[in-house]
């Protein structure tokens, strides 16, 4: 959600509350108009295929020598005393995180509706860090659910035995949607995301989205490398999402070597400083 030039309240809180929506999406879809754009999309590529090699190595090394031996040391599906390890799962479900992302886009459109000011357009320099993390985690899980259709690959046990080479593609069911893990995906593309707005929480974010790449395997839900290429697609697509913001001046500044980085602390340090003074007595 941009900052617009004239944030004086204009018509009703309706009219508001569509000027907003509108801003917010209008401003993903307009022309990209940074400078080093070009920069920035080569080095997004140059990023993106070091990494995908890699990954897919490592997808196809654990594919061969490691997939079956560790499915085969995981307790049995369903196993009662899982339980605090299900619940903990769906922490990173595609789902469950784009509903809150979701939920909190609709309700900061509904406040900032209705204030005028610094106060909004500091609200909705927000909004657009909530845009960048909800698009993260909805483009690489739409990513996903179409390599999942594509490979078809079974889960676990999938058939009765500890086939980690069991595919049918284009099957379209649950039982073949094992790589790449959605689970995997969400946690590790929300981890970037975050982590690229305020680097201070990387620790705290990839330790969460870890954990949730375990829990996966623990409840036989994915293989190994079902994981590792979940986290493959959320990194690579994030990154793509930071790029189209990037290159649209929102959120996030280009170094003259193509470098992303959040956008200066100055905006938003001015505009808080400005919706304080407002608010002083």
């Amino acid at each position: 959600m941009s900052v617009p030039t004239d944030t004086a309240p204009r018509g009703g809180y309706p009219a508001q509350l569509l000027a907003v929506s509108w801003r917010a999406l209008a401003q993903l879809v307009r022309s990209p108009s940074h400078s080093r754009r070009a920069e920035a999309a080569r080095r997004l590529a140059r990023h993106s295929l070091w990494l995908s090699a890699a990954g897919a190595a490592l997808v196809i090394v654990l594919m061969v020598g490691f997939d079956q031996t560790e499915i085969l040391l995981m307790p049995p599906r369903g196993t009662p005393s899982l339980w605090p390890i299900r619940i903990l799962t769906d922490f990173g479900k595609d789902e469950y995180v784009l509903s809150v992302l979701g939920a909190a886009l609709v309700a900061l459109a509904f406040v900032a509706a209705g204030m005028h000011g610094s106060r909004r357009a500091l609200l909705l320099v927000f909004g657009t860090r909530l845009q960048f993390m909800f698009l993260s985690v909805a483009v690489s899980a739409f990513v996903a659910e179409i390599l999942k259709y594509l490979i078809g690959r079974g889960r676990p046990f999938v058939g009765g035995q500890a086939n980690p080479f069991n595919f049918i593609p284009f099957e379209g069911t649950g039982a073949y949607a094992s790589l790449p893990s959605g689970h995997a995906v969400a946690a590790f593309a929300l981890a970037f995301a975050v982590s690229a707005l305020w680097p201070r929480l990387r620790l705290f974010m990839f330790t969460y989205a870890i954990v949730i790449l375990l829990t996966r395997l623990v409840l036989l839900a994915h293989h190994p490398s079902d994981v590792v290429a979940g986290a493959l697609v959320g990194m690579v697509g994030a990154m793509a999402v930071r790029y189209w913001f990037a290159a649209r001046r929102l959120g996030f500044a280009i170094r003259a070597d193509g470098t992303i980085v959040p956008l200066s602390r100055t905006v938003s340090d001015r505009l808080k400083r400005v919706a304080r003074g407002a608010s002083a007595p």
